[in-house]
């Protein structure tokens, strides 16, 4: 039996919301995550990309399974030190600027060299500009005021900051008595937290899965190919784990696990889904299936990729998805549930 422990879960959460991870710069949180593998005796590989693979022996070899979740968050990098000593950001990943303003932020250099920051509009003071309000959140208007005395660019450049340089956001994390856990990147960390959970447990029980199962730690996703390579031959079925999306007109909730049937790629397999549902009704999990209209997935940038497989997709219900997100520990628990039914469960296509 797989006892997936949802405290010890989002005790991991939290730790990896602290560690900045904008996709391309995720070396530190892969290396977290690859050393509490190894806590385990757990054997992992990275990929060329920077992912992380770990792999769990089944009976079968003849058919393997993938699942996958996804390190990297959302960022921006430094597109321009301005006159003024301040910073013109460029975004990574798909988000709008007024989801950013305000922000605290961290720059960080080539070198290594940490700054903090505000990520602000040029027109921010209502007791100098009139449009404070009305001005485009945008690439031209919002700028980084760096937490140093810089008066110009050449004061920037003396610190070390230079175009290209990383810069994360403020996860803000907090975990509530209620159970709801806030924080930026919960798209996909909480993801990440389960499946190293599931990992750990499946080796604590010494339980031997019906197929060889491999898990990608992807760092790509935010931009659009994190799951794409990397897969065996032999897999059948490819799982993302990711955020089910909220809004007006979803299904998805906080408080169960959401079952994605089609998102801007097209339609997941069918078959697969309806496995994934049985395998809720039969274990009384709370789950919700859904249409996430504007979304790709590992799962799908690997179908796009021309992989022969099945892919699916689920996750916990995440609110206000690449802007101020929250969920809670009963969407935590419903997708830790249904990972551990299903990575012991037949495939239905091989």
């Amino acid at each position: 039996m797989i006892n997936i422990n949802i405290d010890e879960t989002m005790k991991r959460m939290i730790e990896l919301l602290t560690i900045p991870s904008p996709s391309g710069n995720t070396n530190e949180v892969i290396t977290y995550v690859e050393n509490l593998l190894k806590e385990d005796n757990i054997e992992t590989k990275r990929n060329r990309k920077g992912g992380l693979i770990a792999t769990l022996p089944g009976k079968e070899e003849r058919y393997h399974r993938m699942l996958t979740a996804h390190v990297d968050t959302l960022g921006a990098m430094v597109k321009e030190i301005k006159a003024n000593g301040r910073l013109k950001i460029d975004l990574i990943g798909g988000f709008q600027y007024n989801s950013i303003e305000g922000e605290y932020c961290k720059i960080e250099t080539s070198s290594g060299k940490q700054f903090t920051g505000t990520i602000l509009m040029r027109q921010t003071s209502v007791h100098v500009y009139k449009d404070a309000g009305k001005a485009e959140r945008n690439q031209e208007n919002m700028e980084v005021r760096i937490d140093e005395i810089v008066k110009n660019a050449d004061d920037v450049r003396a610190l070390g900051i230079e175009v290209g340089d990383f810069i994360s956001f403020d996860p803000r994390v907090e975990h509530t008595e209620r159970g709801f856990i806030k924080s930026r990147h919960l798209d996909d960390k909480a993801s990440v937290a389960i499946l190293i959970q599931l990992i750990k447990a499946i080796k604590k029980a010494n339980l031997l899965l019906p197929y060889t199962t491999h898990f990608l730690i992807s760092n790509n996703e935010e931009i659009g190919y994190g799951g794409n390579s990397n897969i065996p031959m032999e897999t059948v079925e490819y799982l993302a784990v990711d955020m089910g999306a909220m809004g007006d007109g979803q299904s998805t909730d906080e408080y169960t696990v959401s079952i994605c049937v089609k998102d801007a790629s097209g339609p997941y397999n069918y078959e697969l889904r309806k496995n994934l549902v049985k395998l809720a009704i039969d274990n009384n999990i709370g789950y919700k299936l859904d249409i996430y209209p504007y979304y790709g997935s590992d799962a799908s940038a690997a179908i796009r990729a021309g992989h022969d497989i099945v892919h699916g997709l689920i996750g916990p219900g995440i609110d206000s998805s690449h802007a101020f997100e929250r969920t809670h520990e009963k969407s935590i628990e419903n997708t830790a549930k249904l990972l551990a039914h299903y990575v012991q469960s037949q495939m239905i296509v091989k």
